[in-house]
């Protein structure tokens, strides 16, 4: 194995010399840098694991997770893919705090990414709520040389290094086009989502209406708010059969698809479509009950390795992000797929 000592002898070097080129560290002639590379190129020089590992450790790198994943069982595939890959990680000193949310509290929200600052992280992964205050805590996050990640919601407005995700406007246009072949008729339809404070739900519900302005006999009968919970979304549903008895179907756009579905199937309502997210194990059940039709699966287990990784290559092996946004395609389940 070629080791730094050896190239610094061959290109006339000291070792330090070497370190700084190939880890990005210090200022170096241009001349001496190009030397290098090309030496190391040239040696297929590759860095010694569990070298890199000692000094991942001496850095101890610090990781903050902030998601809103409280009651939100979409998020548990995200998580489990992210302990994966922290525990695996461990070996490099990396450590991880992990903090959680339930609904979109705005204080509590700023309140624990000043907590995790406090504790002295070098990165956050995040999931924003979308208001100046959050921006503002991301900025500073970032000026104080804190490598910022959002997952699953965006916050383009911030300083924010990169976005991993799913493509929030095609989701929309997505769950449109779906609804449309599914249920060719007349459309009445009544929209849930989670908080008009996430950017990704309006950005679903944008891609939806402009998807169904093309339909000869579109009827929205609204929108509501559920804050991702499943028992508000019951009873926006019953309440939304009560006020649009002609309702004759429903997209979901967030978590709250088992409360939708649980009152469709109180109200004894088999007329109904339902197009919603995520193939968590109610909305499974759902599928195969006949309530609900179609499902789009945005790849969290995809979400929360790829976050974890981008941060664990920038603070250890020194990597940027190669794009600023990291998209998961989304993908329609069926009763045949779902469980795919």
């Amino acid at each position: 194995m070629v080791t730094i000592k050896q190239i610094a002898e061959l290109c006339g070097v000291s070792r330090g010399t070497v370190d700084r080129v190939l880890n990005g560290r210090g200022k170096v002639k241009p001349e001496k840098e190009r030397l290098v590379l090309e030496m190391a190129a040239k040696l297929n020089y590759h860095p010694n694991p569990a070298g890199k590992a000692l000094a991942a450790r001496k850095k101890h790198p610090v990781v903050g997770v902030l998601l809103l994943s409280e009651g939100v069982h979409f998020f548990d595939d995200v998580l489990h893919s992210m302990h994966r890959l922290a525990d695996k990680y461990d070996s490099y000193g990396l450590k991880v705090i992990w903090r959680s949310m339930r609904g979109f509290d705005i204080d509590k929200q700023c309140a624990m990414i000043d907590e995790l600052r406090e504790q002295g992280i070098n990165a956050l992964i995040i999931d924003p709520l979308n208001h100046p205050r959050i921006v503002k805590k991301i900025d500073e996050c970032v000026d104080a040389n804190i490598f910022v990640v959002t997952l699953n919601n965006d916050i383009e407005t911030s300083k924010r290094h990169c976005y991993v995700g799913p493509d929030y406007p095609n989701g929309g246009r997505t769950a449109a086009a779906l609804l449309c072949m599914i249920h060719p008729q007349a459309l009445h339809t009544g929209v849930l989502l989670g908080s008009l404070q996430m950017l990704g739900h309006r950005q679903r519900l944008d891609g939806f209406l402009k998807t169904m302005q093309d339909h000869p006999d579109f009827h929205f009968c609204g929108v509501e708010e559920t804050e991702d919970d499943d028992m508000i979304a019951y009873e926006k549903v019953r309440q939304f059969l009560i006020d649009h008895p002609e309702l004759n179907s429903l997209f979901v756009i967030s978590a709250g698809a088992y409360g939708a579905a649980r009152a469709v199937l109180a109200s004894r309502r088999e007329d109904i479509t339902m197009i919603v997210f995520d193939t968590i194990p109610t909305t499974i059940e759902m599928i195969k009950k006949g309530v609900i039709q179609a499902a789009i699966y945005q790849h969290p287990h995809q979400q929360g390795q790829r976050a974890m990784l981008i941060v664990f290559d920038y603070l250890v092996n020194g990597i940027e992000p190669e794009c600023d946004k990291y998209i998961m395609r989304n993908e329609i389940r069926i009763l045949q797929n779902a469980e795919g």
